[in-house]
């Protein structure tokens, strides 16, 4: 009999039926569709699998939460460069570049803050 890891498997799936109901709403309304689209679903999905992987320690999930909430900020700059880059008519592989160029940099920054805060 195969021994199925559904605390690995199950986050997977349910990411797949987020991108496809994103697919199915946009057609109806895409502010639906953009709101399905930003769901807070992969933060919880990473929380199950950090909490599995270490019996629901709560220093490890306050670390991990701490992570999260320092790291979505790149994000949203993400988010912010592509808005602006569509609205300037952009097509989407520049504005996926400059988006990511930009998550990257950003990223870049953070990492560079934490590193003068623990040296300081």
């Amino acid at each position: 009999m195969i021994d199925i890891a559904w605390g690995r498997i199950l986050p997977v799936l349910v990411s797949i039926g987020i991108i496809i109901l994103v697919a199915v709403l946009r057609e109806y309304s895409k502010t639906i569709a953009s709101i399905a689209a930003t769901m807070p679903i992969n933060i919880p999905l990473a929380l199950w699998i950090v909490a599995a992987g270490d019996g629901q320690n709560p220093a490890v999930m306050a670390q991990f939460t701490e992570a999260v909430f320092i790291n979505i900020w790149p994000t949203i700059v993400f988010i912010l460069i592509v808005w602006l880059a569509a609205r300037a008519g952009w097509t989407l592989v520049p504005m996926l570049l400059a988006g990511y160029a930009g998550w990257g940099v950003s990223l870049g920054l953070i990492f560079l803050i934490r590193q003068v805060l623990h040296a300081a």
